[in-house]
Parts: C-alpha cells; sequence; structure tokens
C-alpha cells in the first residue's frame, strides 16, 4: 500500500490534536492509521431523490470498516430540479453544482483523507462528483444510489416526469388542476431519482461508461438488492483501488471521456449530459472539446434503446434488459476497450461479463432503434462555440426550420407572447440573456416549450436560447445553450433583432443568422435588461466566477484556456485529440 498521506508526523501538533478528536469519536487506537475514507452524502429531506441516502450511508461505514478503511461521512448541499429550482427561477440549480465541489473539496482535501465514496443521486451530484475526482485525484468510487418506484411502475396513470409535463401545461391553458394534484399523490411510490431517461439516470449511466462506477450499477432501482449489491461491491472495490494506488486521473482520460459520449448518445440520454462531461473532463486535467466529440460520435453512434422520454419502455424495463452495461457491451467495437475501471478491470473485460441484448428493450448495433443522433451539437454563424437540440428517434418531426426572429429577455415574456400574439406560427423564439453568466446560473425554459405543446404550437414554433431545457424535452425544434452566450462580448446571439432569419438545419448539424456579417458588426453590443437582478450572495459570486460553456461551466478560469474561438466552424477539421471511429453498417 503507498504511504497515506493522513498519517500525519505523529509527534506534529495536527498528528496530536486528531488523536484528541479521534479518542473523542470513539475510534480505536489500531484503526488511526488505516486509510481514511470520505462517504461524500448529498442527504436532505428536501426532496425524495435524497432521502434514503443516510440509510445507504449507514450501511456502508459497515461495508467500508469490514474492507479494512476508516470512514468518516461528510455532508454537501443536495439540490433537486424540482424544489430547489423555486428561488430565483431556477437560477440556483446548475450553480450548485460546483458548489457541491467545492463543499467536497473544503472537507477532504482540507482534511487530508485518503480516498473517496459518493453517494450519487439527483442530477448536479454524480456530474459534481465526478468534477471532485478529477480536482482531487485521490481514489474515488460513484455509488448510483438508484431510482425512485414510480405509478406507471404500478400500471397507475403517471410518474413524476409526466406530472411535471401536465402540470406545466395546465398552468399556461389554465385548465383545472384537481385530478392532477390526484394524481400526484401516486406519482412517488418511494426514494431515488426521476425514474426516466433524464438527466439523473442518465449522468449514472455515464459514470459507469467512464469508469467511475462498477459495471452494472446503472440504472438501479432505489434500496433494491442489486443496489445493495452495487454498495458492498464498491466497498471493496475502494480497499482495492487504494492498495494499488489506482487514481481517477488515470481512469478520466481523452478515451474513457469518449466512451461516455457514446453511451449517453446510444441511450439517448439528456443534454444537460454534455456540459457536465465538459466539466468533469476540464477538472480532470483534459484537453477535450466534448462538445465536438458528441457533434462527431451523434452522426455515427446507432440508438440502442428507447426508453421515457424518448420511447415508451420504462427504466425498469431497460435495467432487467441489462442497462448499462449490456449496453456498453454492444458498443464495445465502437469504445475504447482497454480504458482501466474502477473494478481494476478494463471496459472490455467488464463487457465481456454483461449479459447481452434481447433484441427488444436493447438492440445490437446492427438492428438499431434509430440512427439520427438524439442529441445534436449544431454550429454555425449565430452559435460559433456551439449549441444543442434534442429529437425522439425516430423523428416524425421536420429536420430543418428557418423563420423571422422574435427577441425576449426572458421565458415569462415569451409565453405572454403567445398569447398576445406577437410571436406566430412560423416564428423562431430567440430566449437570450440566460446564459450561464447573464442569467447568471443559466435560465430555464421547460415553461416556454411545454406552453407551446400546451397551445399546438410545438412543431410551428422554434426555440432558440442561451438558457437550458429539461432532460426531459425532446420534441419540436428546441435549440438551447447556445454558445456564446448572448452576455458575452460580440456574441452573434446578443445581436439578433427581430424579424432576421434564423435557419436551424438538424441534417446538417447547423443554426445560421442569415443577416450580412457588414451590419452586423455595425450593431450595439447586446445589453441587459435594466432591470435584472442576480439576486445577491452566491449568484454574484458565480457570475463572476463561471467559465463559458466551453469550459463546462466550471468556475476557475486557470482550469480551462479554451475561449469560445477556438470551437471550430461548421465543416472545419476536428480538434488533433478527437479520434474517430469506424461507422458502424447501418448507421450513417
Amino acid at each position: 500500500m503507498p504511504e497515506l498521506r493522513s498519517n500525519l508526523p505523529p509527534t506534529s501538533a495536527l498528528a496530536i490534536a486528531r488523536r484528541a478528536h479521534y479518542t473523542a469519536l470513539g475510534i480505536p487506537k489500531a484503526d488511526w492509521t488505516k486509510p481514511k475514507v470520505a462517504i461524500v452524502n448529498t442527504s436532505s429531506e428536501l426532496a425524495a431523490c435524497y432521502s434514503h441516502l443516510d440509510e445507504i450511508a449507514a450501511v456502508l461505514k459497515g461495508e467500508l470498516r469490514a474492507a479494512g478503511l476508516l470512514p468518516f461521512e461528510i455532508r454537501t448541499t443536495a439540490p433537486s430540479d424540482f424544489v430547489t429550482s423555486a428561488g430565483r427561477a431556477g437560477r440556483y440549480i446548475l450553480p450548485s453544482r460546483d458548489l457541491i465541489v467545492d463543499d467536497i473539496e473544503a472537507a477532504v482535501e482540507g482534511a487530508k483523507l485518503d480516498a473517496m465514496i459518493c453517494l450519487s443521486s439527483c442530477d448536479k451530484t454524480t456530474p459534481a462528483h465526478l468534477m471532485a475526482a478529477g480536482r482531487l485525484d485521490i481514489p474515488t468510487i460513484i455509488v448510483p444510489c438508484g431510482y425512485q418506484h414510480s405509478g406507471l411502475a404500478e400500471g397507475r396513470e403517471a410518474d413524476i416526469e409526466e406530472i411535471f409535463l401536465l402540470a406545466s401545461k395546465a398552468a399556461v391553458t389554465g385548465e383545472p388542476t384537481g385530478e392532477l394534484e390526484t394524481l400526484a399523490e401516486d406519482a412517488i411510490l418511494g426514494p431515488g431519482v426521476c425514474a426516466g431517461l433524464a438527466t439523473a439516470n442518465s449522468m449514472h449511466i455515464l459514470a459507469e461508461a467512464i469508469g467511475m462506477a462498477l459495471p452494472g450499477a446503472a440504472p438501479v432501482r432505489a434500496l433494491s438488492e442489486r443496489m445493495w449489491d452495487n454498495v458492498r461491491r464498491s466497498a471493496v472495490a475502494l480497499a482495492d483501488l487504494i492498495e494499488r494506488d489506482i487514481r481517477p486521473r488515470a481512469i478520466i482520460t481523452e478515451g474513457s471521456v469518449m466512451n461516455a459520449a457514446r453511451t449517453v448518445l446510444a441511450v439517448g440520454g439528456s443534454i444537460n449530459t454534455i456540459k457536465h462531461l465538459q466539466a468533469i473532463a476540464v477538472e480532470a486535467g483534459l484537453d477535450v472539446d466534448v462538445w465536438e466529440v458528441y457533434r462527431q460520435l451523434g452522426r455515427e453512434t446507432p440508438l440502442l434503446c428507447s426508453v421515457r422520454p424518448n420511447g415508451p419502455r420504462l427504466t425498469e424495463e431497460f435495467e432487467d434488459a441489462g442497462g448499462g452495461a449490456t449496453v456498453i457491451r454492444e458498443l464495445l467495437p465502437l469504445l475504447d476497450g482497454d480504458q482501466l475501471t474502477v473494478s481494476g478491470r478494463t471496459v472490455a473485460e467488464n463487457a465481456s461479463l454483461a449479459a447481452p441484448a434481447d433484441g427488444d428493450v436493447i438492440r445490437g448495433i446492427r438492428d438499431p432503434f434509430g440512427t439520427d443522433p438524439a442529441i445534436s451539437v449544431l454550429k454555425g454563424t449565430l452559435a460559433p462555440g456551439g449549441a444543442v437540440a434534442k429529437r425522439p428517434v425516430p423523428d416524425p418531426g421536420p429536420r430543418r426550420f428557418t423563420g423571422p426572429a422574435r427577441v425576449f429577455a426572458d421565458r415569462e415574456e415569451a409565453i405572454a407572447s403567445i398569447a398576445s400574439g406577437r410571436l406566430r406560427e412560423g416564428d423562431v423564439a430567440v430566449i437570450r440573456g440566460i446564459g450561464v453568466s447573464g442569467a447568471p446560473g443559466m435560465g430555464m425554459t421547460s415553461a416556454f416549450i411545454f406552453a407551446l405543446h400546451a397551445r399546438g404550437l410545438a412543431q410551428k414554433v422554434a426555440l432558440v436560447t442561451d438558457g437550458q431545457f429539461s432532460g426531459l424535452v425532446n420534441q419540436g425544434m428546441t435549440v438551447g445553450e447556445v454558445s456564446p452566450e448572448a452576455a458575452a462580448p460580440g456574441a452573434p446571439l446578443g445581436l439578433v433583432r427581430d424579424d432576421d432569419r434564423i435557419d436551424i438545419d438538424l441534417e446538417r448539424g447547423t443554426v445560421d443568422l442569415l443577416v450580412d456579417a457588414a451590419e452586423l458588426a455595425a450593431r450595439p453590443p447586446y445589453e441587459p435588461p435594466a432591470d435584472r437582478d442576480s439576486g445577491g450572495g452566491y449568484l454574484d459570486q458565480y457570475e463572476q466566477l463561471v467559465q463559458p460553456l466551453s469550459c463546462g461551466a466550471v468556475l476557475c478560469a486557470g482550469l480551462c484556456e479554451r475561449a469560445e474561438t477556438r470551437h471550430p466552424e461548421p465543416g472545419a477539421a476536428a480538434p488533433r485529440h478527437l479520434v474517430t471511429t469506424p461507422t458502424p453498417e447501418g448507421t450513417r
């Protein structure tokens, strides 16, 4: 075993002071020199996503002690998109990811603990845990803590995602909500994250695909025997990582980042995985343009499953068919199988132990559900740094949309324009100034998208925004996370005016502002609304520190030197560090 950094010189003042604390905590002297492990617990009573984590942490302590380790439970902030999105128009959601990373650093690095085991649950915790692993580079394992038992799994009418969609539409149409309120009481029947393949389950699968969670870890029913088995195996695996001194930066590499992106594309996961994976790469010290990785691999990655919200199958069916492990097995010809994982084995070795595809819930690469990318990264004169669109596969809607811009400062103004008649069929709604620094914290536009659905305009009006939308959104011509955001100096999005023509082409992967460059150059720079209020406190700090989406919206400029201008124009050669793989037969 390598020398442990937690074992301070025994005669030092800090070591002697720790003896006093260890004695007060009831830790036996025989344990004082063992590897000291942080159980990173994002427990909270605010949401069902986290309500079971204390129970898991208690069991995990015993498993770690049995593996010869000394566990210390630490806590972080615990954001939930459905709960902590109430204040400041939901702008705390993305910034909370980086607050978790800083929480972990302050506790783990401050105490010089030797390793971490992270209880990952809702949307922002898994990326935060992976980011912290890359930053601190001490032996780490991610434990996905499972998805909630939903009403749909019991044959009832709704899960939380369905409730979210129906309630958002009712808020626009003014329809009675009495029946919906009753449905909500049957939507969540147990602890864990949202049951569909939105951001949380997508990130759990990504953690396994990148090699930082054990094979077979995701998706998994919360508190099921499979979840508990993964908890037990993770404790043993962490002891082995410490013994062999295997650290995250040996696992999170360019190759494993591409494996993770490919896997998310194959399951039709959340668009939010792009910015999170970019942030993980940056924190791990990698110079990888994840936006370009998704852009390239999306056009040569078959869709191997059709799980809600992309299709009809439940996540329970996906898990029972083999889940992420089976998808990785089927994708192996397109993956870097030599990448190391926290199991101590390679991706290829893990894949050989997974169940093969059943051909029904999960298909092989020669007979996929679709070949069009479920996640499309677009670039062009309106988004030289990139933008993202999510579509169902197969896609019944149009692949191209061209229309005049209607510019709005926030989603409420855009929603009001539907009823007022300012926004009409054929228009491109532009909601800007709500990016990572413009909001600050990245505003949510899902309510506007649901309003379009409620009014029958989902396929008749396009959306372009530097804000974000829910991982549930996958219909209509919706383009989000435009980069550079409007608040960035000289950003094309900030120069758009009403009636400018915008062209969105999913086949070509482009989003263009059809205005002469000389005319754009003569326009005054974008200015945020005069009544803009960041809310003070943490959001003010975030605004000053946050880096652009091309850097994953991390908070330290020194971590990432990638400027928005480093993104290639459409058709330009790929960055040198991108490695393309052969396109399988049956995909394009």
